[in-house]
């Protein structure tokens, strides 16, 4: 298997922190993403991107971990984005709106200071576009402590957000405090956000979130097939994408390694084009459907 494996994959410390983490990473915005896709908050896990840009940029310009700098910065956002919306789709997206700008401000600013007064190279592509590479073994049991409290989350919410997420009138109906279980969704989608930032960077974070749950939910309707069709939706992405990445340093005769986040985000995109093929589509709608389930029982 030399043709597929370059020698030296298997052993190789990057390689395994890469794999470690990314894989984790996969599972949480699998969870996440699903309910994320199902509530139509998208623009919401894109703009918690952007925030996070803003925190990990800061982070990096105080001269610390870049992860505590994403996961700080879209927890602050999505507080503030869950705290000034209201229940409603057009209030969320104002507030949404108004955090991104100011986000996107923020993280220009940090760039800037951090490139002009520190004479290390690349920070601003680590920060926006990730190098999963270059991430320290030390950072894994962060990431697992981070992702562990994330899943605990949504284990404890996912009754309430499921019913909310179908109809915000109808869990309220049934005494779900739905200002509170917002909250919580919101802090579990900035931690998501936040690691899947180290992974593959903050611009394109949002890929590993909303695509394979995209991808899951095309494929079934049922909740937790669609959670773990999205995990293992992502995490086969990031391990293959870690895999062109290495191999690519032998492609040309430059011998430059080629971007995991870009593997990692055209697997993605393939992924999703597979399932709009029709023999797809109609073996996914003979399946059955969660929702619709939770929407006769609320009624």
């Amino acid at each position: 298997m030399h043709w597929v494996f370059e020698p030296g994959f298997f052993s190789s410390g990057p390689v395994q922190v890469a794999c470690a983490v990314g894989s984790i990473v996969a599972v949480v915005s699998g969870v996440v993403g699903v309910f994320t896709v199902m509530r139509g908050q998208s623009f919401a896990g894109h703009s918690l991107a952007d925030v996070a840009t803003a925190g990990g940029s800061g982070a990096f310009l105080a001269g610390i971990n870049p992860l505590f700098g994403f996961v700080a910065g879209g927890v602050a956002g999505a507080g503030a984005m869950e705290m000034m919306g209201v229940r409603r789709a057009r209030g969320r997206d104002l507030a949404t709106g108004i955090v991104l700008g100011a986000s996107i401000g923020l993280a220009a600013l940090f760039l800037y200071l951090g490139t002009t007064r520190s004479s290390t190279t690349g920070a601003s592509q680590q920060i926006l576009f990730g190098s999963i590479f270059s991430v320290a073994g030390s950072t894994v049991p962060i990431v697992a402590v981070l992702s562990v409290l994330c899943l605990a989350i949504m284990a404890l919410v996912h009754r309430p957000l499921l019913l909310s997420s179908v109809s915000i009138d109808m869990a309220a109906a049934r005494g779900v405090r739905v200002r509170v279980v917002g909250l919580l969704y919101m802090l579990a989608l900035a931690l998501a956000v936040g690691l899947s930032s180290l992974a593959i960077g903050a611009i394109l974070s949002t890929a590993l979130l909303i695509g394979p749950a995209a991808i899951a939910l095309r494929l079934t309707k049922r909740i937790g097939w669609a959670m773990l069709t999205a995990s293992l939706t992502g995490a086969g992405a990031i391990l293959l994408g870690v895999l062109l990445a290495y191999d690519s340093y032998d492609w040309s005769s430059t011998h430059a390694y080629w971007p995991v986040s870009f593997f990692i985000v055209v697997i993605i995109f393939l992924g999703y084009l597979v399932t709009e093929l029709p023999f797809v589509r109609t073996a996914a709608a003979r399946r059955g459907d969660d929702t619709a389930t939770v929407t006769e029982r609320g009624r």
